[in-house]
């Protein structure tokens, strides 16, 4: 897919370029985002460069991976990041992070809000996941903002720094946010016990 832009009431969300690589840089070095995300840490310029360079480019190219710089609308810094990844059986995972001296301002809630809604009107999306790192409160706090039903914990699920560690996970469907989904839904029976077969 050719990267597309998106845009918000107060956010332009569009793909990273090499202009991008300083502010990447000295966003990630961060301690937060070293600690929750899985980016390298510590975080090099070369590790900027190459996510600038090919990472970002590479995840477009092979429809594996869009990524987004987050910035205001009329123009500015770097707020944020964003991707939809991991693409499975129609859903997509959405991760983020938000540079520290931008935080507080409901940018990310407002970023995953347009992400999903152009993964389930543009891709076919029929369930959008979020995953963070048991603790990651922050992160947790904006998908529930979003809209996503907290759903668990998972063991062992996330790797970050050669380390498996537990993440809790979250879905947002598209009638969870007023969109048909592209195929029927048949939710479990409430209430029912285990069934003899």
């Amino acid at each position: 897919m050719e990267p597309v832009t998106l845009t918000t009431e107060r956010l332009l969300l569009r793909t990273f370029t090499s202009a991008d690589t300083d502010e990447v840089h000295a966003a990630c070095q961060d301690p937060d985002i070293q600690r929750w995300t899985t980016i390298p840490s510590p975080y090099a310029r070369v590790d900027a460069e190459g996510f600038t360079g090919r990472m970002v480019p590479d995840g477009w190219r092979h429809d594996i991976e869009y990524t987004f710089a987050v910035r205001p609308r009329e123009g500015g810094p770097l707020l944020a990041a964003t991707s939809l990844h991991h693409p499975r059986a129609g859903g997509w995972e959405i991760g983020f992070w938000t540079a520290k001296e931008h935080r507080g301002n409901g940018y990310m809630t407002e970023t995953v809000q347009a992400m999903a809604h152009w993964a389930f009107t543009r891709l076919g999306c029929t369930r959008l996941e979020w995953r963070a790192e048991v603790g990651n409160r922050g992160s947790r706090a904006v998908a529930e903002k979003a809209g996503f039903t907290i759903e668990g914990t998972l063991r062992a699920a996330l790797p970050n720094k050669n380390t498996l560690r537990d993440c809790w996970v979250g879905a947002l469907l598209p009638t969870d946010i007023g969109l048909p989904s592209p195929q029927p839904y048949l939710p479990a029976p409430t209430g029912s016990g285990p069934s003899d077969v």
